[in-house]
């Protein structure tokens, strides 16, 4: 437990502390957000044109640092390859999400990388990770968090799934990423949820571990991975809160979803993290509705996708979108909570 206290509340003190130089350093290059071309310009967009971007890099920093100092109690902890394994994902995508920040502040629009260099990158990454999760982690294949469903599928089916929970994750948060706090304050929460849910798993070795060598350490690698995002995006909310002095870009918002399902997938929560992540679910599929909607029946269904962009042109106050998203994305998170603990009341043996 100290371990994760350390973990969280070193990344969100180096959040909250150094982010302050991050924004003077970033105005003095001139790296600013771009707007969107069809943004909402009735509302205060167009207004935060220049604003800081990068902001990411903050996040991942911070989690870096309170994960390594969660390590040095005293050799309390080691390093686990399960841990090192996700903190490479992190950090893939986030280098992935700041080539796209830079390309798009280059050019002077909201355009980073094109999209086929942009999904080259993820996938290259994604696929990194997962061969990384099979021949040096040897993760379990089963894809599975209940009792009820357990399907084994196997080495290749595995890597592709992987790949795509990445991809799928990252993007999902990249499209939420679009109010200032919106992403990092829902985030807060789904981390803080793989944080209990990890730590479960630690406490409770002989109802998950099925015998595999080193499942507690790693384990507890996950828990303090989890508790030092959750630390760095509370911190990051500091600033970013309405009126955010300092957008995290592709850099945070990528890293942030290849985190959720990096750590989806290593504690074999894979099909629990729709739930937890349900927000990231209803924006993604927003702009896929939107999509297919205009390209088949050639009417928009939404004023504007993603789904927040909605009820922002039709008159809510940004804020008032902000706050009841969390909201939302907190009645998930407790759903996925509660959909985990009565699946543990099932395995025999769990209680008495």
């Amino acid at each position: 437990m100290i371990a994760l206290l350390l973990a969280g509340g070193t990344a969100f003190m180096i959040t909250v502390l150094s982010t302050p130089l991050l924004i003077r350093v970033l105005k003095q290059r001139g790296i600013g957000q771009q707007i969107r071309d069809d943004g909402p310009f009735a509302h205060p967009h167009a207004t935060k044109a220049g604003t800081p971007t990068m902001g990411g890099i903050a996040i991942v920093v911070a989690a870096f640092a309170g994960y390594c100092a969660a390590h040095l109690r005293s050799g309390q902890i080691k390093f686990a390859r399960t841990g090192i394994t996700l903190m490479l994902l992190i950090v893939g995508m986030a280098l992935v999400g700041f080539i796209d920040d830079y390309f798009g502040v280059r050019k002077g629009r909201n355009l980073g990388l094109r999209k086929r260099g942009k999904t080259a990158g993820q996938l290259l990454v994604a696929s990194g990770f997962a061969l990384l999760a099979l021949e040096w982690i040897e993760t379990s294949t089963h894809l599975s968090f209940t009792r009820v469903l357990d399907l084994n599928l196997g080495a290749f089916l595995w890597f592709v799934f992987a790949i795509v929970v990445v991809v799928g994750s990252s993007n999902a948060v990249n499209l939420t990423d679009g109010l200032d706090g919106l992403a990092a304050g829902s985030a807060t929460l789904v981390f803080a949820a793989f944080t209990i849910i990890a730590f479960w798993e630690f406490r409770h070795v002989a109802q998950y571990g099925n015998g595999a060598p080193g499942f507690a350490a790693n384990s507890l690698d996950l828990a303090v991975i989890a508790a030092a995002m959750m630390g760095a995006c509370a911190g990051f909310l500091w600033w970013n809160a309405a009126p955010a002095q300092l957008f995290m870009g592709d850099t945070g918002s990528l890293a942030i979803g290849a985190a959720m399902a990096g750590l989806a997938l290593l504690s074999n929560t894979a099909l629990l993290l729709p739930v937890l992540g349900g927000l990231y679910v209803i924006e993604t599929l927003s702009v896929i509705a939107q999509i297919i909607s205009f390209r088949v029946f050639h009417k928009r269904i939404l004023r504007m996708a993603p789904i927040h962009h909605h009820f922002e042109v039709g008159g809510w106050p940004e804020f008032t979108v902000i706050v009841r998203f969390w909201l939302l994305a907190g009645l998930f998170v407790a759903l996925g909570l509660g959909l985990f603990y009565a699946d543990f009341l099932r395995i025999p043996g769990a209680i008495g």
